[in-house]
């Protein structure tokens, strides 16, 4: 499946947004605070929602602090936050639409209740069905079922399962080289679908032995590039703890080199590793990077948009992938498509989405870059022009 189009409605700070066409690798620019982090979660949510071991509205709402943290603060008398997403189906045929609003009820339960959620498809020969459409007369009957979503019930999405296993198969990942490294000395709970990379050695560890060893051997290809005296590169579990961990091997002047694991790695090596493994997993839903650019060289940074699309090509892979970021040097790869650039701008009743300009567009088509043409107007901080601490 393919996501085409997005709407949010009183999401976080988005009164009203939506991205009318979507690439098949799409970044979302804009400046500090301006909500890119807040789209990227619209996603994350629905497979909060989705996921297969088992989440939920409720969950999906509690976990980011209920509704006042998720509601708009610009929303005046229309305060039902809805979410809206078009798809393509999988063998492109067929189009999808799921919608999902939700509030707190005037009355009654204070609990979130659906105010709808609504599924319906469009073949081939242009034929519009409606799958679904509630409230429903059971809904009405009984208002406690508006708590639930049918999304994450197995019992009641079998007409539009292709769906719910999309959303809940939605990869995000924003990697913390510190909770990877130190995790064993953290300890406490790791997150289901850990996002932070607690969980990404494991990760690697469930993969089969096979799969798991060719996927490592490219990384080391990859990670020999631009540092030539790093080789060897493999998965092995802790005779004593049974922990996974990841070892390389430097050369250096003694016969057999230095082994190091996972928590003498850089930053930077553990953020590409992670984003390299992550893009061979060739899932049919979408990948969700954010900031991929913290904690690496430049010129490396600069080459993410091409390895991107070298996997999605060599991979076959249907993979969209959305990247939030602000980086001048990864938005300094000229082959980046101009159809997949995003900016998302503050203003003071929200913040709004927009594609590139027309002038954006022609000025791209020239040769310029992203980072040339779009980067300077989506960096741009309303009335401040230089950050000052007084003292």
């Amino acid at each position: 499946m393919k996501i085409t189009r997005v709407r949010l409605k009183n999401w976080r700070n988005f009164r009203d947004a939506e991205v009318p066409d979507f690439a098949d690798v799409t970044y979302v620019l804009g400046p500090n605070a301006s909500g890119k982090s807040n789209f990227v979660d619209a996603l994350r949510f629905l497979r909060d929602i989705a996921k297969p071991k088992g989440g939920g509205l409720q969950s999906a709402i509690e976990d980011r602090g209920g509704m006042k943290k998720i509601r708009c603060l610009h929303a005046r008398k229309d305060t039902e936050v809805l979410l809206e997403v078009d798809f393509l189906g999988s063998e492109n045929s067929v189009q999808w639409t799921y919608q999902l609003g939700f509030n707190i009820p005037a009355t009654g339960h204070r609990e979130p209740h659906i105010t709808q959620e609504r599924v319906t498809k469009r073949t081939e020969n242009g034929k519009l069905e409606e799958i679904l459409n509630r409230p429903d007369s059971l809904d009405r009957e009984d208002p406690l079922r508006r708590r639930e979503t049918h999304l994450e019930q197995i019992g009641a999405n079998s007409k539009f399962r292709e769906i719910s296993n999309y959303f809940g198969t939605i990869t995000y990942v924003h990697l913390v080289p510190q909770l990877l490294k130190f995790s064993d000395q953290i300890g406490g709970r790791i997150l289901d679908d850990d996002p932070f990379g607690q969980e990404f050695l494991f990760r690697i560890a469930k993969t089969q032995a096979r799969t798991r060893d060719a996927r490592l051997r490219r990384i080391e290809g990859a990670l020999q590039s631009i540092v030539p005296h790093l080789e060897n590169l493999k998965f092995i579990n802790d005779e004593v703890t049974g922990y996974p961990h990841l070892e390389i091997k430097f050369k250096h002047h003694r016969p057999h080199g230095a082994k190091q694991r996972e928590d003498q790695f850089s930053d930077g090596t553990l953020r590409l590793l992670s984003i390299l493994w992550l893009l061979q997993e060739r899932s049919d839903s979408v990948l969700l990077l954010e900031e991929p650019e913290l904690s690496l060289n430049e010129e490396i940074v600069s080459q993410i948009p091409y390895v991107i699309d070298q996997v999605r090509k060599s991979a076959r892979s249907q993979q969209q992938v959305i990247i939030t970021t602000h980086s001048q040097a990864l938005l300094s790869n000229p082959g980046i498509d101009p159809k997949g650039l995003i900016v998302i701008e503050p203003t003071e009743e929200g913040s709004t989405i927009r594609k590139t300009s027309e002038s954006e567009a022609n000025a791209l088509r020239t040769g310029l870059s992203p980072a040339e043409v779009v980067l300077p107007a989506a960096q741009k901080v309303s009335n401040y022009t230089q950050l000052i601490l007084e003292l």
